[in-house]
């Protein structure tokens, strides 16, 4: 759908510590262009999909958000941005957590040759701890009522975050 694939996590995925500890999810798309890890996740968290998400939060939860942030946020002058908190990050990978602590938002960008780029998305949902250890996370009804839409929802985050890419990276290459 949108050409967007859901597949397995890659080796070495920041998300992999989750596979055992809830649900978790791992979308790609390529992209015709070599680009910077950087570039790929200004463009996820500045689409038009995403900023409503940002301004939901702000309404709702008073997490503010700006593309400052963002900005600060690459640059490693900042762990926080909205809602999330940088758990990790390595040179191609980014994972974020959510001030709940119940989710997790991972990035991760692959050069598949000199002109194209796979882009990844997923995310972690894991149950609350309260000091008990079960075998088999419960990650409640809620969230199963919604997996299908957090699903969708994740498939539509990562296209536009394509979209934009490649109008921004097309811009580029015609004014240059």
């Amino acid at each position: 759908m949108l050409s967007v694939k859901q597949g397995k996590l890659p080796e070495e995925s920041l998300l992999d510590f989750y596979t055992e500890k809830g649900h978790t999810d791992c979308y790609f798309t390529d992209v015709n262009y070599h680009l910077s890890f950087d570039q790929f996740v200004t463009a996820f968290y500045t689409t038009r999909l995403f900023r409503l998400e940002r301004l939901i939060l702000k309404l709702l939860v008073n997490k503010p958000s700006s593309d400052q942030q963002i900005t600060e946020l690459l640059e490693g002058k900042s762990n926080l941005f909205a809602a999330w908190s940088m758990e990790k990050r390595v040179h191609n990978q980014l994972l974020m957590c959510d001030f709940q602590k119940r989710t997790r938002s991972w990035f991760q960008i692959k050069s598949i040759d000199n002109s194209i780029t796979r882009l990844y998305f997923g995310s972690a949902v894991v149950e609350r701890t309260k000091g008990v250890k079960v075998n088999k996370p419960n990650l409640g009804v809620v969230f199963k009522a919604m997996l299908g839409f957090h699903k969708l929802y994740s498939i539509l985050l990562l296209y536009s975050a394509k979209k934009r890419l490649i109008r921004s990276l097309s811009k580029n290459i015609k004014e240059s």
